[in-house]
């Protein structure tokens, strides 16, 4: 881990696909097994499903993976190019373990290993034991370069499609989006056709746009103003009710409204909520205040930045009876922690992020109300939040500001130009990064990312116009900062 580079996020092992070599790979799945083998989880004959996003440097990382797997007396289940959620469904039903290789939403140089438990996400705690684990290379089996030459091919796949696409079909009726009109942002999301197949199931029309051969980093929480710009082209004529599409491994959701404005995911995961009915309520601190404002919620957690943590927080409000239990996250991602039952019907727990339930849960939302997707987010308090990265930022020079940002952090926001912007800085909160809050209400929150080389930079006022000014001005302060690393 420490000689490849190939570090573990808050998303399970990311790294530059050159330094991602098989042999990386290779060790980090037995790392991995090594571990759920104290835990049970995993013997000789356990079945592992193993599933890739549509990166080019995807199959060759499966391979490695199920390499490791056979080399370990596991067998290799093959789940094919499938969204995550798609394949932890098949996975957590069956209570075998779980890996997909993505990268998500980073760009095509880079790539990554997602693991799972049997019936739920891999948490920090087992990335801490997992670290503990020897992975020995079997002799002849790599060459001098990392590269895998014995002759080892994935098995036939496994589909599970049909009963990812049954979840939502038995939950919402196969008329639950009848009479709209839908188009689906393919670009080069694993679950793009799936995708397509969902709406149908519940009797949408679909509509294919913007499909890429090419890979493309389309990011749910800070979007590109290429992907702004198209939903609004898209939307222009009007005959689109809105516009779904995915990250690329297609377990985080981004969903546009008839005009072609992209939904921010804090907010959809608040519509979702309250449509499912939550008890309790997780969400990480940078999510929108409007949660709290909304009232429905008996039980509110706030957590770091990760699925992990959001995991972890809403699977102890389940635990202590609080049903049902959700979790969300900026960028779309939403999980469930318990079952949830409606008209009876009932929609299984499925503890990792979900970007179709989101979506379905808001197009329904608005539906029994008798408005659209605008209509229904103006029903939430006026709360915007905002968000974008300063890329090429290196992770240890944005930790070492940050924290002498915190050591003094009215005179920090003063110097730079926060407190001019947004009057005295009220309240200060370090669960990740520094979240400040000033007098007016208003929140510039600061935090190195998990898993690139970016300052992120998350915003929150009572107007869009206000928030993404903001932004600008947050952004303009920090970008000092890569200056002096540079």
């Amino acid at each position: 881990m420490e000689q490849s580079g190939v570090a573990f996020g808050t998303s399970g092992a990311r790294g530059l696909v050159t330094a991602m070599t098989d042999a990386v790979c290779f060790a980090y799945t037995v790392g991995y097994l090594k571990h759920l083998a104290t835990l049970g989880e995993f013997a000789p004959g356990t079945q592992v499903a193993v599933a890739g996003d549509l990166r080019p440097s995807t199959p060759r990382i499966l391979r490695a993976c199920a390499a490791a797997i056979e080399c370990l007396h596991g067998v290799p289940v093959f789940c094919g190019f499938v969204p995550t959620p798609a394949l932890c469904l098949h996975a957590f039903a069956r209570g075998i373990p779980s890996l997909m290789v993505t990268g998500s939403h980073i760009p095509a140089d880079r790539n990554g290993i997602k693991f799972n438990r049997a019936r739920g996400e891999f948490l920090k705690t087992d990335e801490a034991a997992m670290r503990e684990q020897d992975a020995v290379l079997p002799a002849g089996w790599f060459n001098a370069d990392g590269e895998l030459v014995k002759m080892l091919e994935l098995p036939a796949i496994t589909d599970v499609v049909p009963d990812y696409v049954a979840r939502y079909r038995d939950f919402f009726g196969p008329d639950a989006l009848s009479g709209l009109t839908l188009g689906i942002y393919q670009h080069s999301a694993v679950g793009r056709d799936v995708l397509m197949l969902v709406v149908e199931a519940l009797g949408a029309k679909a509509v294919p746009l913007g499909r890429s051969d090419t890979f493309m980093p389309v990011d749910t929480e800070a979007v590109r103003s290429e992907d702004a710009e198209l939903a609004r082209e898209w939307a222009s004529d009007g005959t689109l009710d809105a516009i779904l599409t995915t990250d690329g491994d297609s377990d985080r959701p981004l969903l546009a409204d008839r005009h072609g404005n992209w939904l921010r995911g804090d907010v959809l995961g608040i519509l979702a909520a309250r449509f499912l009915n939550a008890a309790a309520v997780t969400t990480p601190v940078s999510s929108n205040t409007a949660l709290e404002q909304a009232g429905f919620a008996r039980d509110i957690r706030r957590t770091r930045i990760g699925s992990p943590f959001v995991v972890a927080a809403m699977t102890e409000a389940a635990a202590a009876g609080l049903v049902p239990s959700v979790g969300y996250e900026a960028n779309g991602g939403f999980l469930l922690a318990s079952d949830v039952h409606h008209e009876n019907r009932t929609l299984v727990a499925l503890p990792t992020r979900d970007s179709v339930l989101p979506m379905i849960c808001a197009l329904v939302a608005a539906r029994r109300v008798g408005t659209d997707l605008a209509g229904l987010v103006a029903t939430l308090p006026p709360r915007f939040t905002l968000s974008d990265r300063l890329v090429a930022m290196p992770t240890e020079k944005s930790r070492a500001r940050i924290a002498a940002l915190g050591d003094s952090p009215s005179a920090g926001a003063a110097a730079l130009g926060f407190v001019a912007t947004c009057g005295e800085l009220s309240h200060v909160d370090r669960t990740d990064g520094l979240r400040m809050t000033f007098a007016n209400g208003e929140i510039i929150h600061l935090r190195p990312s998990g898993n690139a080389p970016e300052l992120r930079v998350y915003v929150e006022a009572d107007s869009p116009e206000r928030a993404g000014n903001l932004l600008q001005t947050g952004l303009g302060a920090v970008s000092a900062w890569r200056d002096e690393a540079s």
